[in-house]
């Protein structure tokens, strides 16, 4: 399945000495085409898609993958290569040997993710943008949490929804009651370090059964954003944040404001996918505005 992989791809990896002996495919969307590379040096995970479609996509996820790797906290892959080419862009990484789940795997997960979180920085935010999906992630530095995932998130969402007709003017006065809002909802925090698009899709079991996290979408943000995001597609066992909180505890009331924050990945579900995550984003302004 060699010739699966675009030429001019094979052609580059060629130029950084990777010699392949096969590929087979693992996975895949409509965004990368990605799967085993095995070769004379050992098996990686190649990725790949287009250049001209998704400038720097591979590019910013391997500064985020060595900035989740820094802290030395939860299992990241290691990127090995990266390149933008004429049509073509592919990132080559550690290859993960999915295994089952081991016993304390969910009691990991959440020291792990807490100690992940208390890497903090001086603002919210990121130097540079980023992905998140198939969407550029604008990730502007800023002091104040509140102003960042109003400016930064929310509103880049909702202009986006509105400019493709996929949202009403209504609605979007909708999150204008809710922005006044927000700041006797949410508590203050210090940023910290983010995966940004931790749900059980990008979570797997690595070759011991321990947690390894995969495709980020990076940034310094308000931890409770996080925390939300993992119980909005659900498939993270109570044991996860019972170990979180013993290790980080959150603010009291934080379930019954999570939702809040669950705006932002279901508005990125809404422009990647149309409107049917609309109801879910149009119930949770009715109920905080």
């Amino acid at each position: 399945m060699i010739s699966a992989i675009p030429v001019e791809v094979t052609q580059h990896l060629s130029e950084l000495r990777f010699e392949i002996q096969s590929f087979s495919f693992v996975g895949g969307g409509c965004i990368n085409s990605g799967g085993r590379l095995k070769t004379s040096q050992g098996d990686f995970f190649l990725k790949w898609n287009s250049a001209p479609k998704f400038p720097g996509m591979f590019e910013s996820e391997a500064r985020g993958l060595n900035i989740l790797r820094q802290p030395s906290v939860v299992h990241i892959p290691a990127v090995i290569a990266t390149a933008s080419l004429k049509d073509w862009q592919f990132i080559v990484l550690e290859f993960i040997e999915e295994k089952k789940k081991s016993s304390h795997y969910w009691k990991n997960l959440g020291q792990q993710l807490a100690m992940l979180h208390k890497q903090s920085a001086p603002t919210f935010g990121l130097d540079h943008d980023n992905y998140i999906g198939s969407l550029r992630q604008i990730n502007y530095p800023q002091k104040n949490w509140i102003d960042f995932f109003i400016e930064q998130r929310l509103i880049v969402q909702i202009e986006w929804a509105i400019n493709n007709s996929t949202m009403s003017a209504s609605t979007a006065h909708q999150f204008d009651s809710l922005f006044k809002k927000l700041p006797e909802l949410l508590p203050v925090e210090k940023p910290s370090l983010l995966h940004g698009d931790l749900w059980s899709g990008n979570l797997i079991a690595d070759d011991r059964g321990e947690p390894c996290l995969i495709d980020p979408a990076v940034y310094y943000g308000h931890r409770e954003a996080e925390i939300a995001f993992t119980s909005l597609f659900g498939g993270f066992a109570s044991g996860f944040y019972e170990s979180y909180n013993e290790n980080f505890s959150l603010s009291p009331g934080f379930f019954e404001r999570s939702d809040v924050y669950n705006l932002y990945p279901l508005m990125v579900h809404v422009n990647l996918f149309g409107g049917g995550y609309l109801t879910q984003v149009v119930s949770i302004l009715r109920r905080f505005v």
